[in-house]
């Protein structure tokens, strides 16, 4: 049976990791952040910690009604999901708090083994998992993204179609979907489009280009 001081050196060990993990976050003002995964890791290194209890109790005293302890550290992995949950976000065509919901996840694993007495390869994920989000931001930031922004342009009904998607062509601007309206009063004709690019592209000069057109009286892009 694991002794006091070791799950003591268990529990401290996974403060540390969840602590220097959750820093991470928290400097990058993430919604979990170093208390967060602090509490995650050592309440999984003791939920392991639980297991292992009910495994020696299992061993050592045969008349005990014998349970399987693996599901202890089974419904942790299930309720961290729920919580990682809890701090993905959606705004428009945006997603926030996907990595942050992966370090939780990790620093449950990590938990686990640390509360299992697997150490090297907990402080190795500890270390893999930092690399990744430290030394790799700037990596993916350099990485070519599909963007996605909302267009919408008023403008007299005259005007074609056509004469849109050639300017937004020659940025590398496509369009993945049109709304068209139309005012049968003021014959004014509303087109709200969904344009995509990859490349970094200046949203004030495509902006002025197509103001430009003749006929066109409003242009507006938007993120969401």
């Amino acid at each position: 049976m694991t002794s006091t001081v070791e799950i003591i050196v268990r529990l401290i060990l996974g403060t540390i990791i969840g602590g220097m993990i959750g820093f991470e976050r928290q400097a990058h003002g993430r919604p979990a952040g170093f208390r967060t995964h602090i509490l995650v890791c050592i309440a999984s290194v003791l939920l392991m910690q639980i297991s292992e209890h009910y495994y020696y109790l299992n061993s050592a005293t045969p008349g005990l009604f014998r349970a399987d302890p693996g599901r202890i550290a089974a419904g942790a992995v299930t309720g961290i999901g729920f919580l990682g949950a809890g701090v993905i976000l959606k705004t428009g065509f945006t997603i926030q708090g996907l990595t942050t919901a992966a370090c939780i996840w990790v620093v449950a694993a990590i938990g686990l083994a640390i509360g299992s007495g697997i150490y090297l390869p907990a402080i190795i994920t500890s270390l893999i998992t930092i690399a990744t989000l430290i030394l790799l931001r700037n990596v993916e930031k350099g990485m070519p993204k599909l963007s996605f922004r909302f267009l919408t342009i008023s403008a007299d009904s005259d005007i074609k179609e056509e004469d849109i998607v050639s300017v937004l062509s020659r940025y590398g601007v496509t369009t993945s979907n049109v709304d068209y309206e139309r005012s049968v009063e003021s014959r004014e004709a509303m087109f709200h489009i969904t344009i995509a690019f990859t490349r970094k592209i200046s949203l004030k000069t495509l902006i002025d280009e197509l103001a430009a057109l003749q006929f066109i009286k409003r242009v507006y892009i938007k993120s969401n």
